[in-house]
């Protein structure tokens, strides 16, 4: 057994070695072609439909785990940019990696891949002007911001090379991580104990998974491979794409780095719209 999870942690690690160099490199090169300054315009608009657009492209093309969103959230904030988008923003850019879909359409297939941006896109959007509906600006806190720096927007080689080990060093630990899991998984849990517990039939698990997944804090990056393990261990997709979601769009540093510019109500709010948003996520994979 463990010869086995040792074989396939190689075969693992190696695909997404090789898939996250070549992808990580082909979309910071693509960046520097990227008119951030137009996109930051669109998204400071009176427009709300284009802005919602615009953050929508902004936070796919930032590629910021839950944490290191948050600067960029400030910023936005500071600038007095709309409070509906900025929540898009916030939603979004953890969940629409590009790097990492990437990465979810070579392994999951392209089909699970369309459909959960098309799914998170449309609740980080809807969401957002919710919250901004609601009135919950009047609970960001005054913060203000020191040592952001705007991003290159020129085309570089050697800045994409750069920029393609910053991402190797921050993110490429957990698509390993995640890796050695889907390995263990792979080799030492059963197939028929994950079919039987975590099958198709029960649609309990999606709204537990989308629960379960904020505290284990557990990147994008390193739920592709978990996932897929799990997916060819029985497990259905519903309850594996809502604790993706989840664990991608809220964890506990997160919350707690939200505290120090959100008051509490909105902290429990943006919780509550992360896991709500998992949920029914997790029950449109179930039914597609």
């Amino acid at each position: 057994m463990w010869g086995e999870t040792l074989k396939s942690f190689i075969e693992i690690a190696l695909e997404l070695t090789v898939l996250f160099v070549i992808i990580s490199f082909a979309i910071s090169a693509l960046q520097g072609f990227i008119p951030f300054e137009k996109v930051e315009k669109l998204i400071s608009g009176k427009n709300r439909a284009w802005g919602a657009a615009a953050a929508i492209v902004f936070a796919f093309i930032t590629p910021f785990c839950s944490c290191s969103t948050i600067p960029v959230v400030v910023n936005m904030l500071k600038k007095k940019m709309p409070f509906g988008i900025v929540m898009i923003f916030l939603f979004a850019s953890p969940v629409l990696d590009p790097t990492i879909l990437t990465i979810m359409g070579v392994v999951l297939g392209w089909k699970v891949t369309i459909i959960y941006t098309l799914v998170t896109t449309f609740f980080s959007i809807a969401v957002g002007f919710i919250l901004e509906a609601l009135g919950f600006e009047k609970y960001v806190k005054n913060v203000m911001m020191t040592g952001y720096s705007e991003k290159e927007t020129r085309f570089s080689f050697k800045g994409a090379i750069k920029e393609t080990l910053e991402l190797m060093r921050s993110v490429f630990p957990y698509l390993m991580i995640g890796a050695a899991i889907g390995a263990v998984i792979h080799g030492l849990v059963p197939t028929e104990w994950i079919s039987d517990f975590f099958g198709r039939e029960h649609w309990w698990l999606i709204p537990i998974a989308a629960i379960v997944g904020i505290p284990l804090y557990i990147r994008l990056s390193s739920m592709i491979p978990i996932s897929q393990i799990l997916i060819l261990k029985g497990m259905a997709l519903g309850p594996v794409m809502a604790m993706m979601i989840s664990s991608a769009g809220a964890s506990l540093p997160e919350v707690v780095l939200l505290k120090s510019i959100f008051k509490k109500e909105l902290v429990f709010i943006f919780v509550l719209s992360v896991i709500s948003m998992s949920t029914l996520s997790g029950f449109i994979f179930y039914f597609v």
